[in-house]
Order: C-alpha cells, then sequence, then structure tokens
C-alpha cells in the first residue's frame, strides 16, 4: 500500500519537476522571441540596408558555434543567447520592412507572426497533453534538413518558382516536426 503512494508521489514530483523546465524553456523563448522583436523594430527604425540580414546572420552564426558551447552550462549562456536572437532580429529588420512596404504587407507579416504561434502552440500542446515519445523523428527531422538545403541550393541555380514553394512547405513540415520533437525531449527528459 505505501509502494502505491510512493508511486503517486514520484509521478506527480515527476510531472511538476517537467513542467517547471518546460515553463522556463517557453518563458525564455519568450524572452528571446520579444527581444528579437525589439531588435528587428530597431532595425526598421533605422531603416538598415538589406546586406544587414547576411552581416547579422553570419555573426550569430559564428557567436552560436564558437562563443555559446564555451558558456552554455552558466548564466552568461543566457546573454548570449540574447545576444544571438537580438542579432538575427536586427537582421531581420529589412526583410520585415520590405515586406511592409508591399500592398497588404503588415497583413502579411501579421498572418505570418499569428500562424507561427498558433503552429507552435498548437502541436506544443499537443506533445503536452500526449506525452507521446517523438524522438524517434530525429533521424528523419536531420535527413530532411539536409535533403531541403540541398533543395535550396539548387533552386537558386534552377530559379523554378513551384520548386520555392514546395520548399516552403517541406520546411513547415520539417519546422513542425522539430517542435515535437524538441518539446518531447523536454517532457521526457531528454538532453
Amino acid at each position: 500500500m505505501n509502494q502505491s503512494y510512493s508511486t503517486i508521489a514520484h509521478g506527480a514530483s515527476s510531472t511538476l519537476a517537467t513542467n517547471k523546465v518546460l515553463r522556463s524553456t517557453y518563458m525564455l523563448l519568450s524572452l528571446t522571441l520579444l527581444f528579437s522583436g525589439l531588435t528587428a523594430g530597431l532595425s526598421m527604425f533605422l531603416n538598415m540596408p538589406p546586406m544587414t540580414y547576411l552581416i547579422s546572420v553570419i555573426g550569430a552564426m559564428l557567436i552560436a558555434m564558437f562563443v555559446l558551447p564555451r558558456f552554455a552550462r552558466s548564466a552568461a549562456g543566457i546573454g548570449i543567447v540574447f545576444l544571438i536572437t537580438g542579432l538575427l532580429g536586427f537582421g531581420l529588420g529589412p526583410i520585415l520592412t520590405m515586406y511592409a512596404s508591399l500592398p497588404n504587407g503588415g497583413n502579411i507579416i501579421t498572418l505570418s507572426l499569428a500562424g507561427t504561434g498558433a503552429i507552435f502552440m498548437g502541436l506544443s500542446a499537443y506533445a503536452l497533453a500526449t506525452r507521446k515519445d517523438f524522438s524517434f523523428l530525429g533521424g528523419f527531422l536531420m535527413a530532411g534538413f539536409l535533403l531541403v538545403l540541398l533543395a535550396v541550393l539548387a533552386n537558386i541555380f534552377m530559379q523554378i518558382p513551384a520548386m520555392s514553394l514546395a520548399i516552403s512547405a517541406v520546411v513547415i513540415l520539417i519546422m513542425s516536426g522539430f517542435i515535437l520533437y524538441d518539446t518531447s525531449r523536454i517532457i521526457h527528459g531528454g538532453n
């Protein structure tokens, strides 16, 4: 009889710990997204040139590859993550400026933001509610991501509009898979 109580207590504490990790992860994700949005707004306000995107992305990638791993397990790592997302947001400013200048550009940006948020919340809620282990998706997602990179490189030279649309659709599916995969890893205590 005592064993069933300890099993229930262990299950409840495990669920509380998982929910705490998930809540902390999503809170940090929300804050970095907000910071990225602020730096994108600053970039739009300053009317940065399109080359800003390339410089910001390369800078963020270099910091993510060479600086972040050194500080990944310290409090400074959080500041570096904010630096990376801030650079990415700043680079996004010229792209948003271009879309905002189009007819219905504001609607395109708003729909993209709302759609991304709805997909993220829906898939995260699904992974959390079902508690299904999506770790089996890891290999498929990585292979799919590499194939998409090859398709993007091929389409740079071939310039096929239908292929661009297909690549966009596949990227949405792969990134949706990554949401399920990563949320599942958080729930099941994966690294």
